[in-house]
């Protein structure tokens, strides 16, 4: 089978031609549950954000998440007191598994000077810079993606609830609820998975969550809240909760891999800069040492050289730099600063 990378970085990103002086930058992050938008002024470093609902195509369709998206840089360039003309480089990281349509759609209303790319390409800046390296999303959905010290770009994961997300909160959130059936016709172990579901989802049973589920139905961001209680039983020694910890970052680890393998990062780093940065970015890492170590071990076993860690950064931040990548102003704003002004941003 010809294997093609699955996501290409744009050209925008990639070509280093000089390119007019710019003042004002939109990043964007659009997931599945909301829309956060950026505007940076590179001269007094000051940020202004706008928000919106989902813009994740998969949840919402092309148009309604292309209106979330407007809306949520409308709102920041408002508050930055300028108009859309003015922006050097907008970069739009949107979640889903095809972003083609959303990106036609943002061209047709605004200009060539709006990217868009796919949100595990803007979490990779966020994670390494913008250099090799490689970042793993595990929050309600789970994706991977990373590019190797020659520019080769490779993805793994990222094909939605119905075909992939494993490792993430809706994968850990249902395979949850599954143990809690399994415990219930007593083919599988007994875990207070069970307990802890009724009460969570609000249901008498076991039986009448499995009705809630399909009736409701209950939303991927209902189902992924839920790995939240799974990570406490975790802690406390459920055996199945700790099981299904160790499984996801094992799913999750091979992506991990492949990406690493196909990117030439495992060919081994120069003395000069020892290792390659492995960050692992949402909400699903925040369960902690339950999930992260078997996550490290399993990556150590393929690549001893990988530096793992969770990256803080609000992943809106790996937009602003891949704005400021495109328009040639690369480390303008340090990384640490960036997460700042962010934090700062948000903290009202």
């Amino acid at each position: 089978m010809k294997r093609d990378p699955l996501v290409k970085l744009p050209a925008a990103l990639t070509d280093r031609r000089p390119h007019p002086p710019a003042r004002y930058l939109l990043g964007i992050d659009g997931g599945a549950t909301k829309t956060l938008a950026a505007v940076l002024d590179l001269e007094d470093g000051t940020l202004h954000l706008g928000h919106a609902g989902p813009s994740n195509e998969d949840a919402v369709g092309a148009s309604a998440a292309v209106r979330a998206l407007m809306s949520a840089a409308d709102e920041a360039i408002a508050r930055a007191g300028i108009s859309a003309e003015q922006l050097g480089v907008a970069v739009l990281a949107i979640a889903g598994t095809d972003t083609d349509s959303v990106a036609a759609h943002v061209r047709s209303a605004r200009t060539e000077k709006w990217i868009v790319v796919n949100d595990v390409v803007g979490a990779w800046a966020t994670a390494t810079g913008a250099g090799p390296g490689v970042a793993a999303i595990s929050g309600t959905g789970s994706n991977v993606f990373g590019v190797g010290p020659d520019g080769r770009a490779w993805r793994a994961g990222g094909w939605g609830h119905l075909l992939g997300d494993e490792g993430s909160g809706y994968w850990l959130g249902i395979q949850s609820i599954n143990a809690a059936l399994r415990d219930r016709e007593a083919s599988g172990p007994e875990t207070a998975l069970s307990d802890a579901a009724c009460a969570f989802f609000g249901q008498s049973s076991v039986e009448a969550l499995a009705t809630h589920v399909y009736a409701k139905p209950l939303t991927k961001g209902e189902i992924a809240a839920f790995a939240t209680e799974t990570a406490k039983l975790a802690e406390q020694g459920d055996t199945v909760a700790r099981e299904l910890y160790e499984r996801g970052a094992r799913e999750l680890a091979g992506q991990i891999i492949a990406v690493i393998r196909e990117t030439g990062l495992s060919a081994g780093s120069p003395p000069e800069a020892p290792g390659f940065p492995v960050g692992l970015i949402g909400s699903a890492f925040k369960a902690g040492p339950v999930f992260v170590q078997p996550l490290v071990r399993a990556i150590h076993e393929h690549a001893p050289d990988a530096r793992i860690s969770t990256v803080e950064m609000t992943p809106v931040g790996g937009s602003l730099l891949l704005a400021m990548r495109a328009c040639d102003h690369d480390g303008r704003i340090a990384t640490a600063e960036l997460s700042r002004l962010i934090d700062d941003a948000l903290a009202p």
